[in-house]
């Protein structure tokens, strides 16, 4: 974008959105705003405690596939459907059976379905959603696709993620934190968003990831693992929040590098990016994981 000789750039709006993504994303601008537009691409992800006959067809990663049909029996629902990206992303902070994890920003669902079936079903799922809107999505979810008679093991909450470090200090073995973001592919289609945008809230949306992310930290039992991610394509909200993490707190945190991206995604810095014009066409998803020392 070019622009007149001590004009500012602008910061808001649609000019200030197309000027903030397209300095950071130079020459891959176009091709990754184009695949915004795009219808998105979902999956069909089989949910393990379905027992009875189901459709599906071209596996993506084990357990999801490109094409299906949710069936129904007399209890829940044979699949759901979501972003691979973000089965990938549930799937590697990998739980083990009879552990005890939180799920902080747990709503929709879909990954805390993942996580669910990771522990096999044991030991104590936490799920934490702080509107009370999605938290009442987030239960019904969970109605349609766990036994009931597995459902003690399942916890739902509605408090703010701070919290949890503030109170439940070395509470947990594990920590999932999708945290709020800018999510530019729903700004980018839908018009009232993207004249609210503004780079101001890409700031002080990476501020509240930063305290989200450190209060994850603090609920971790030592040794403890957290996996970050956002559906934000901004580096304000990705690397560098990790990035202010291992610098603030490098003697209590470091980077896990082990991560199972299953064929697909980018490397960052210090975790990996899943987006929409590359292979796949999934995301845009950004994950990194941590670990408690």
């Amino acid at each position: 974008m070019m622009r007149m000789k001590n004009q500012a750039a602008p910061t808001k709006g649609p000019e200030g959105f197309e000027y903030f993504y397209s300095q950071m994303w130079g020459q891959r601008w176009p091709s990754l705003k184009d695949s915004f537009t795009k219808k998105e691409e979902k999956a069909y992800r089989r949910n393990i405690w379905f027992e009875g006959d189901f459709i599906d067809s071209d596996e993506i990663i084990a357990g999801v596939y490109a094409n299906g049909e949710v069936s129904e029996n007399q209890q829940i629902k044979s699949h759901y459907i979501m972003d691979a990206a973000s089965v990938i992303v549930a799937r590697n902070l990998n739980p083990t059976p009879g552990s005890k994890v939180l799920d902080m920003c747990a709503a929709p669902g879909g990954k805390s379905l993942v996580l669910f079936e990771e522990m096999q079903g044991k030991g104590h799922l936490v799920l934490n959603e702080l509107s009370r809107n999605r938290k009442e999505r987030l239960r019904r979810v969970i109605s349609e696709y766990v036994p009931e008679e597995m459902r003690d093991v399942i916890d739902i909450r509605g408090f703010d993620g701070n919290k949890y470090g503030l109170n439940l200090k070395d509470e947990f073995d594990f920590v999932l934190l999708d945290a709020p973001c800018s999510g530019e592919r729903h700004t980018l289609n839908d018009q009232k968003y993207l004249n609210m945008w503004s780079k101001k809230r890409t700031k002080n949306l990476a501020a509240t990831q930063y305290s989200l992310l450190c209060s994850a930290l603090l609920t971790l039992k030592s040794g403890g693992e957290v996996l970050y991610s956002t559906c934000s394509i901004s580096s304000l909200e990705n690397d560098e929040v990790i990035a202010k993490v291992l610098k603030k707190r490098a003697d209590q945190v470091e980077l896990v590098q082990e991560l199972n991206t299953f064929g697909f995604g980018e490397k960052t810095e210090y975790g990996t990016i899943f987006l929409p014009d590359a292979k796949g066409e999934i995301g845009p998803l950004y994950m990194c994981k941590l670990r408690k020392k």
